[in-house]
């Protein structure tokens, strides 16, 4: 069994840790999931400047990606869809109606260039072998720009997920230069549907944010929804309209939806209703207004951490550095090796070194004698020369070198000399080099993508409770036992809505607190029916008069109720005993009955309830008397209704 155990144990670890960083949690370093990853790096090496269809591109991503093509053109078409990593041709769905994309077969997409400018540059990325073996794939890109946070994630793994909201382009490159240059930021999320957002308990990007919907009412008859809350479509919205209709929260007339490529649900209202009426209806019991929870979480180092988007910030500020830092490096490496090629190539031409071979027998002699030849100029060349150098030089065809312009090699020495200055300048400045490269980048994108679409506001929240009237009647038939709203005939108890909750006290003794009810078999006696609401009940006194069933002795107790849990019954009285009345009045006379026996005198006594003191709920009560109760009289001043006045 203890084989079995581990066994099962480091299964489900592997697995767990598959989920989490290969299927479910983005990367931080380019913000992106495997799928997303290999669909890139696909777009990137079949790239010739021309649309690809999707089934095309999915079938190549299958070189990378071993889950299927239904979880790649999935991917693909989320992907296409933010706009700034591939450009798109054809039905990608659309993202105000939640409609689908059409059939890979019929779609098509190449990569973005901007995508080439702030995600690849395989220089300086590290790539692994493919899950066959076959092909390359990068572990992750370089991305030199936050995408986690301009795209944005969801996903679920196990014991964890992750929500992140999608940021607006230029606030967040704005704020990686501000994070350069040490200066403070703030930062929300702005997605492209619209709508409006309350930041208050958003924590950074790890708390609630509150979205609603953008409404015009300019006609007070009808009430026209512009803009979409986060994460919500036409259709999901017109869905929940529609059933708060039908379960009487919200009068309407007709609702229609026109949204194309921007949101437009007219919502028509009956005579004498107006919109400012409807308005907080719309809020509260629809999806007008949805509460989101948000967290980041990334994967960092390998492992899952949860961050902000302020530390995101930083985070990729710092690492844009180092970004720059790397391609001048590697870029100067570069151009010191063209550099020393074009001083070998100019030597080895102009003093006819070439000459030198001619008698040379084997190939180590041939080496030799370009070695040889190149040691009166050792103080020009960059380096040592080394046999792949000979080897290079020694491939130079016979016409390059008839027609080797030297003034034309001077000057490409002096460009080279130029730019290895300029690198060594900006190595020495990579801050400002990082603020360009983002100023640069700003001016690449097109206007409208830098445009912000939601819109920050301060929330009041709204109180279905407060905004709804109390008149669905609540009505009991004691003659069958029934209480509830869809109950015919009998007794009106209260106006309700369908918020409220209702305390019960059956005959029995039991009382219980539940949601309103449609039709609710609660015996053919009551002793009492309200509101359950604490502060209403917590200030009634109920006295309760009960037999023990062994003695047959009578007991009084007072007390009120405090608190309660939904729908569960509760005994005001202990268990073995009977209950012969409950009362809501403060004060009331009742006379005792006892059992008639041989030489007891006293067959009844008169109490006044005002005599006794009032307890706690789970007190027990006070014994009236040592005699056998037969039965209770209740004084009245008039007939005793259900709720004991």
């Amino acid at each position: 069994m203890a084989f079995v155990k581990n066994l099962f144990d480091k299964n489900f670890i592997e697995y767990a840790s598959y989920v989490i960083r290969d299927r479910a949690i983005p990367d931080l370093e380019d913000g992106l999931k495997p799928v997303q990853r290999r669909i890139m790096h696909t777009l990137f090496k079949i790239d010739d400047g021309r649309f690809h269809k999707v089934a095309g591109v999915v079938g190549e991503c299958m070189k990378y990606h071993p889950h299927g093509d239904a979880s790649i053109g999935g991917a693909l078409v989320v992907l296409a869809n933010k706009g700034i990593f591939i450009d798109r041709q054809g039905n990608f769905g659309n993202m105000y109606t939640g409609d689908e994309a059409s059939a890979p077969r019929y779609i098509e997409c190449r990569v973005n260039p901007l995508a080439k400018d702030f995600l690849y540059n395989p220089n300086i990325t590290e790539y692994v072998p493919s899950y066959d073996g076959r092909n390359e794939e990068p572990v992750v890109f370089r991305a030199k720009i936050p995408v986690a946070l301009i795209i944005g994630a969801e996903g679920i793994a196990v014991g964890m997920s992750t929500k992140i909201l999608p940021y607006n382009i230029r606030e967040v490159l704005e704020a990686e230069k501000k994070a350069l240059r040490g200066e403070s930021f703030e930062i929300y999320p702005d997605v492209p549907t619209g709508g409006l957002i309350d930041v208050s308990g958003y924590n950074d990007g790890n708390g609630k944010l509150i979205t609603r919907a953008k409404f015009d009412m300019s006609d007070e008859k009808k009430i026209v929804i512009t803009e979409l809350p986060v994460d919500s479509t036409s259709e999901s919205l017109m869905n929940s309209i529609e059933s708060a209709y039908k379960s009487g929260k919200l009068k309407i007339s007709s609702i229609d939806d026109f949204t194309t490529d921007h949101c437009q649900i007219e919502i028509r209202l009956p005579r004498g209703v107006y919109a400012k009426d409807v308005e907080k209806a719309l809020y509260a019991f629809t999806d007008c207004e949805k509460s989101i929870s948000c967290q980041m979480l990334v994967i960092k180092d390998n492992m899952p951490v949860a961050m902000t988007a302020t530390e995101i910030i930083k985070y990729y500020a710092k690492k844009l550095t180092q970004i720059v830092k790397d391609e001048l490096e590697f870029e100067r490496a570069k151009l010191t090796e063209e550099l020393h090629a074009r001083t070998l190539e100019r030597i080895f031409i102009e003093e006819r070194i070439y000459k030198k071979i001619e008698q040379m027998k084997t190939a180590e002699d041939v080496v030799a004698a370009v070695k040889n030849g190149f040691k009166p100029f050792k103080k020009e060349l960059v380096r040592e020369i080394t046999d792949d150098d000979v080897d290079s030089l020694l491939k130079i065809p016979i016409r390059r070198i008839s027609l080797f312009d030297i003034n034309k090699n001077r000057d490409q020495v002096t460009a080279i000399n130029a730019r290895l200055k300029e690198i060594a300048k900006r190595l020495k400045h990579l801050t400002d080099c990082a603020i360009e490269y983002l100023d640069a980048m700003l001016a690449k994108f097109k206007p409208e993508d830098l445009e912000r679409h939601t819109q920050i506001a301060k929330f009041t929240s709204v109180d279905a409770k407060a905004i709804v009237k109390r008149d669905i009647p609540l009505r009991y038939d004691g003659a069958k036992g029934y209480l509830g709203t869809s109950v015919f005939g009998g007794q009106e108890l209260l106006k309700v809505t369908r918020f409220d909750r209702i305390f019960i006290m059956r005959k029995s003794g039991i009382y219980t607190v539940c949601d309103v009810p449609d039709r609710l078999f609660v015996d053919t006696g009551m002793w009492y029916c309200n509101y359950a609401d604490k502060e209403i009940i917590s200030n009634v006194l109920f006295t309760v008069i009960y037999r023990d069933m062994k003695t047959k002795q009578c007991y009084i107790k007072k007390c009120r109720i405090p608190s309660w849990i939904m729908n569960r019954d509760y005994m005001l009285a202990p268990e073995g005993t009977e209950v012969l009345h409950v009362d809501t009045r403060e004060k009331f006379e009742f006379t005792l009955h006892y059992v008639k026996k041989p030489r007891i005198k006293i067959k009844e006594e008169l109490f006044n309830s005002a005599d006794f003191e009032e307890k706690g709920h789970k007190a027990q009560g006070v014994r009236l008397s040592t005699q056998e109760t037969d039965s209770v009289e209740i004084q009245k001043d008039g007939e005793l209704d259900l709720d004991g006045q």
